[in-house]
């Protein structure tokens, strides 16, 4: 059974910085990229990071380039968005996704597995 579990989530100031983590199990980790996304209310999911299964190639997307960094740990099963100078308009839940092969997909639907969910609320 696969499970993809984000923490790190929480109340932030703008400006702020925040770590969020997912941890993976049930599947064989360094065979899948590894994607962020976030889901605002009343929005649609919306692609934030993407990174290969060496973590030698990423993709963000354009709001998040220069402020957030993606990386990855194939021996512990970890994927780690880093995020720097939030901002209000970051606040939404942050999903960790999973993807078999070695393709940066910025859809959801490219994506087999998904995590519950952290909250990221960015006071302004």
């Amino acid at each position: 059974q696969v499970q993809l579990v984000e923490s790190g989530g929480g109340l932030v100031q703008a400006g702020g910085s925040l770590r969020l983590s997912c941890a993976a199990s049930g599947l064989t980790f360094s065979n899948y990229v590894m994607g962020w996304f976030r889901q605002a209310p009343e929005k649609e999911r919306e692609f934030v990071a993407a990174i290969s299964r060496n973590g030698g190639r990423t993709n963000y997307g354009d709001s998040m380039k220069g402020r957030f960094t993606v990386s990855r740990d194939n021996a512990k099963s970890m994927v780690y968005l880093q995020m720097n100078s939030l901002k209000p308009e970051d606040t939404a839940v942050y999903y960790c996704a999973a993807r078999l092969g070695d393709i940066l997909r910025t859809d959801t639907r490219s994506y087999d597995y998904w995590g519950q969910g952290t909250q990221v609320t960015v006071s302004s």
